[in-house]
């Protein structure tokens, strides 16, 4: 199923649904409390997790990055109330409960105080703790309200997921959350989302409800990617470059570290913070040095490696605390972290893995392509490149944990003679998978 469809399942039968659609039924009709919703219309929406082949945590800074659509993915299944309550159950193990199947209940009045929208900041106490996961299905409907698609006198829903997309393997199991939900949402709502829109609304809910600061290029692969093709993502802010296909007889798998990462976590965070303090001292220096263009362009990955080890690297601090940036520079332009003034940042490192990494994966993109005239050559180079960004995740901006630099190694080493070509951590690092070439 394309990730943006939305198959109206009333009347119909189980017969040619997507296994997974099949599976949220039947567990539905197996619930004594929820069986009751498929007498009703009901609305279904499924997206996919994906795979981050090159790029990971430099698409908050504008990087190219190449992701792949897995065919691991979650379903969610819609149905309107006649009231003002959201109602959710996961029929998952949540992040935040191992206990099985989660409910969660809430009034869309609770999004409202004095007749207008809460700010988000007076939203994400109501899903603090056990009830965190919910922001990322319920958050929908704030965000919804906040763009103008859903108004103050809009009814509640039963909402109902199920995914085969672990969580915490950094495989995007909150973006195909978000995407599903969202498509099922709009469905019933009668709502005109195109996958574009879909996908940055549900970037939206992950960072404003879920506080969670990712970038574009997972609800984008969720939302707008192709099953067996690599989604090439410029991330200023979310351009289709296009879609490729790997080489002939070549592919991309994953294996799960077994350690949970969170986009939501310190370092992650840390890291993300330090790079947007290092755009604006850049920003700044050129200002001070009297040049006629920024050399960011708006974006940090923008800042050509050459033009950075010459110029810019030897001006550039290697740490700095949070304090003495925002007494001389003030605030960065990312609205969705705050700068900690208790904190040290280094902010050097930062700059590098992100200016860096643009470049290696538009060199990564030129290998796959010259792999289709000169195979072994041009994939061992992409290889290198995997093996590269790698290395910067985990020493460069410390995102690398020992779990994930075993497998990485143990494919590698256990590859004399060809076969497997590169190996990197994926999406936000610090655990979670790592995807092979």
């Amino acid at each position: 199923m394309v990730s943006h469809e939305r198959p109206d399942l009333v009347g119909s039968a189980d017969r040619g649904l997507p296994p997974l659609v099949g599976e949220l039924l039947a567990r539905i009709r197996a619930d004594s409390d929820w069986r009751s919703v498929l007498n009703g219309e009901t609305h279904i929406g499924q997206a996919p997790g994906r795979l981050d082949i090159m790029g990971g945590i430099a698409d908050y800074t504008g990087s190219l990055v190449c992701q792949m659509p897995l065919a691991l993915a979650t379903a969610a299944l819609v149905q309107r109330r006649a009231d003002r309550w959201l109602v959710v159950k996961s029929y998952n193990n949540t992040a935040d409960s191992n206990s099985g199947p989660t409910s969660f209940r809430m009034s869309l009045d609770d999004f409202y105080g004095s007749g207008s929208l809460l700010e988000d900041c007076a939203i994400r106490v109501r899903f603090a703790g056990k009830d965190h996961w919910a922001a990322y299905v319920a958050g929908i409907f704030w965000v919804l309200a906040k763009h103008r698609h859903l108004t103050g006198r809009t009814k509640g829903a039963n909402i109902c997921c199920y995914s085969n997309v672990p969580i915490g393997a950094g495989l995007s199991s909150s973006a195909a959350l978000e995407v599903a939900a969202l498509n099922a949402v709009a469905g019933a709502y009668h709502l005109t989302l195109d996958p574009l829109e879909t996908a940055v609304l549900a970037q939206k809910v992950e960072n404003q409800i879920a506080q969670a600061p990712c970038g574009i290029m997972d609800q984008m692969a969720s939302s707008l990617g192709r099953q067996g093709k690599l989604l090439l993502l410029k991330c200023q802010p979310h351009t289709i470059i296009g879609y490729e296909d790997l080489p002939e007889g070549t592919t991309v798998a994953a294996i799960s570290s077994g350690v949970k990462h969170s986009v939501a976590g310190s370092a992650y965070t840390r890291v993300r913070v330090a790079a947007f303090m290092a755009h604006a001292i850049i920003s700044a220096m050129a200002r001070e040095l009297g040049l006629k263009a920024d050399p960011t362009g708006g974006y940090l990955a923008n800042v050509r490696p050459n033009f950075y080890r010459r110029y810019l690297r030897p001006m550039l601090p290697r740490a700095m605390s949070g304090q003495d940036f925002l007494r001389r520079y003030g605030r960065t332009a990312d609205t969705v972290t705050r700068i900690d003034p208790a904190e040290q940042y280094a902010i050097r490192s930062a700059a590098e893995h992100h200016i860096l990494e643009n470049q290696r994966v538009e060199r990564f993109v030129t290998a796959l392509k010259a792999a289709r005239q000169d195979r072994e050559r041009n994939l061992r180079r992409a290889g290198r490149l995997m093996l590269a960004a790698h290395a910067s995740y985990t020493h460069r901006v410390g995102l690398g944990c020992t779990e994930t630099d075993f497998l990485v190694r143990a494919v590698i080493d256990g590859s004399p003679n060809g076969g497997f070509y590169g190996a990197k951590a994926t999406g936000g690092g610090g655990g979670g998978s790592v995807a092979i070439l």
